[in-house]
């Protein structure tokens, strides 16, 4: 039943988000793995559509917060206001008490901000003073980054990137697929109205969520997984030019988030078990902002998504 009503929801975003059907079933993954989002790409790419589209499909909220330099702290957590009438200090909530929600150029903003942010992301909570406060349970954070225009940016620090799920990087599409995008603002804009899909209960996902980790992974496929992360932190194991790439490697959070995002494709595909290749599909999402390329690797034009490839290509298929 479950399945059902992601499958139906998955072909709303389809029908939304035009020609980016890999972009809107990783949304569905960060969604049942229970992790937050970084999405590179141009602008002008649907990103803010996207998880605006979601709302729609969820029972949630949805609050989309745009990162500038001169943004605080308290501008995403909330602070206390004083009320005269009273005499007290009463919480103002700030706009990360949402379900869902849109950093929209999370690099546009100075460090103590993301800080803000990624803390709320890692710990479900924020703290306003002497005070803690708990995020929703039902939590999801898309940051986005223009890859274009990097003055007057304040790049997240490796460190800080761990913190994300998957990184996700989208593209221009096709001219056949932009026909299609233009052809659906028209009829959005004369019809003035966007038919929604039922609502998928919070109750639902988090049952998902439990289904997930029940389905059977093979102790084989697990180890197999496991080396693919330390392939990273020892590549000399496998080839002595990925040692000379590979600055830093991923540290178990990796493992935890590849072990989930494997489990969400293929409880969306529809199968009871994780095979090799659920466990290769989600592999560069979730590891492309883990991996640190060396100058030696940039220098030869390397990027992290090629390493990734000669990693899956050197470690053995069980």
């Amino acid at each position: 039943m479950a399945e059902k009503a992601f499958n139906h929801l998955k072909q709303y975003l389809d029908t939304q988000i035009i020609g980016q059907s890999e972009f809107t079933k990783n949304i569905l993954i960060a969604l049942l793995a229970d992790g937050h989002l970084l999405v590179e790409g141009p602008p002008g790419l649907a990103k803010t559509r996207a998880i605006n589209a979601l709302a729609n499909g969820l029972e949630g909220d949805f609050h989309r917060i745009q990162f500038t330099p001169d943004l605080l702290p308290a501008d995403l957590t909330g602070t206390d206001i004083y009320r005269p009438e009273t005499g007290q200090f009463v919480f103002q909530q700030g706009p990360l008490f949402h379900n869902l929600i849109l950093a929209d150029e999370i690099n546009r903003a100075p460090a103590k901000v993301q800080s803000a942010l990624l803390e709320a992301m890692a710990e479900q909570q924020i703290t306003v003073g002497n005070k803690t406060y708990k995020l929703p349970e039902l939590f999801l954070v898309m940051a986005t980054q223009n890859p274009i225009e990097q003055e007057g940016t304040y790049p997240l620090p490796e460190a800080q990137l761990d913190r994300f799920l998957m990184h996700l990087r989208i593209d221009y599409p096709e001219a056949d697929i932009e026909l299609e995008i233009l052809r659906l603002t028209r009829g959005e804009a004369l019809n003035n109205h966007v038919a929604k899909p039922t609502p998928l209960t919070q109750d639902s996902i988090f049952q998902a969520r439990k289904d997930i980790l029940n389905i059977h992974l093979a102790e084989s496929l697990e180890r197999y997984l496991v080396e693919l992360i330390i392939a990273t932190r020892f590549p000399q194991k496998y080839d002595s030019q990925l040692a000379e790439w590979i600055e830093y490697g991923a540290s178990p959070r990796a493992t935890i988030a590849l072990d989930k995002c494997a489990r969400a494709h293929a409880w969306l595909a529809g199968r009871d078990f994780v095979g090799p290749d659920d466990i290769q599909a989600v592999f560069h999402n979730c590891m492309r902002h883990r991996v640190l390329c060396s100058y030696e690797a940039e220098a030869e034009g390397m990027t992290a998504d090629n390493i990734l490839s000669r990693i899956v290509q050197l470690v053995p298929v069980p």
